[in-house]
């Protein structure tokens, strides 16, 4: 019989966010020896670079090494058109300057997670807004194709749905088409609930789909896939035992502030239950809707930087 995993441990992994995991590995540990954290402002939105460079750094974020990015603007649940635009080009730039884009070579995007479940359909939600072209260059003419770049795209479903690994499908439409780049999308699990959705963290390593809820997934990453793979991702759930103990420090920073709350500290009233519980916000419908459209935005300028959603259309009627 299995061990049970210790409950510590159960909650630090209840995140996918490697901004999160640094903050947690340095508060267990102090100065972790390969692990760089930066933080920038650009244009009022808040930029954290995190970088793994050692395996003593990599185990104690649980994080491959790599380069992640974090953008964070708390003001995106207001879905100001103002907040939206300046956010999208700060994370176009910044996964332009990551993924090396535009390309010459086919790039796919891969839209992770059930678009049967609403916290989870962020990847479906986005590519079904994409401007893929991979297969019209031979159809556009000479001044617009000089300009474009091919993109293509899928939603492979999750295991659930399909019966198929994800990983299995992915790799299967690589061999076939060969693209120079993979970009995965999906939703994502955070620590903190004022992550929800106000949070995109961009990483080069890839991603292990579900890892974040305790469903951990093979890996979609450059050593599977054979290519280089950039993750986009914005949380949209949060687990039962991370809002326990924030709302435990809240009252204890308020009432009692030379306590502080952790797992192992309320070991008591965390069941199994609470453990297994994923919370997303009572509005996700709206706010999947508005991020899949920003998200979407981002890619679609990253990869056409040259070329407009309009200019294509005309051609195409």
């Amino acid at each position: 019989m299995a061990q049970e995993q210790p409950i510590q441990d159960l909650w630090n992994e209840r995140t996918d966010l490697a901004l999160e995991r640094a903050v947690m590995a340095q508060q267990r540990m102090g100065t972790v020896p390969g692990l760089l954290t930066t933080e920038d402002s650009i244009d009022g939105i808040k930029v954290t670079r995190v970088k793994v460079t050692t395996p003593q750094a990599s185990g104690a974020v649980g994080k491959p090494p790599g380069n992640y990015v974090t953008v964070e603007c708390p003001d995106l649940r207001f879905r100001s058109r103002v907040t939206l635009k300046k956010v999208a080009d700060v994370v176009a730039s910044e996964l332009a300057a990551m993924a090396g884009l535009p390309r010459q070579g086919d790039v796919l995007v891969v839209g992770l997670g059930n678009w049967q479940a609403t916290p989870d359909a962020l990847g479906p939600r986005v590519v079904s807004q994409l401007m893929v072209t991979r297969h019209i260059r031979e159809f556009i003419p000479q001044e617009l194709g000089g300009r474009l770049y091919p993109v293509a795209a899928i939603s492979p479903g999750v295991l659930g749905i399909t019966g198929i690994e994800t990983i299995d499908i992915v790799m299967g439409v690589v061999r076939q088409i060969r693209p120079e780049l993979v970009i995965t999308v999906d939703a994502l699990a955070a620590r903190s609930v004022s992550r929800l959705i106000t949070t995109i963290q961009l990483a080069d390593t890839g991603i292990q789909p579900g890892s974040g809820v305790g469903n951990r997934r093979p890996g979609i990453n450059q050593e599977t896939l054979g290519v280089p793979v950039v993750a986009i991702g914005v949380p949209t759930v949060v687990s039962g035992a991370s809002i326990a103990v924030e709302v435990l420090n809240a009252y204890f920073q308020k009432y009692n502030p030379n306590a502080t709350a952790t797992v192992d500290s309320v070991t008591d009233f965390l069941t199994s239950e609470l453990h297994d519980l994923m919370v997303t916000p009572k509005d996700i419908d709206v706010e999947i809707m508005e991020m899949s459209k920003l998200l979407a935005g981002v890619l679609n300028h990253a990869t056409q930087p040259a070329v407009s959603e309009e200019e294509i259309l005309d051609y195409l009627q």
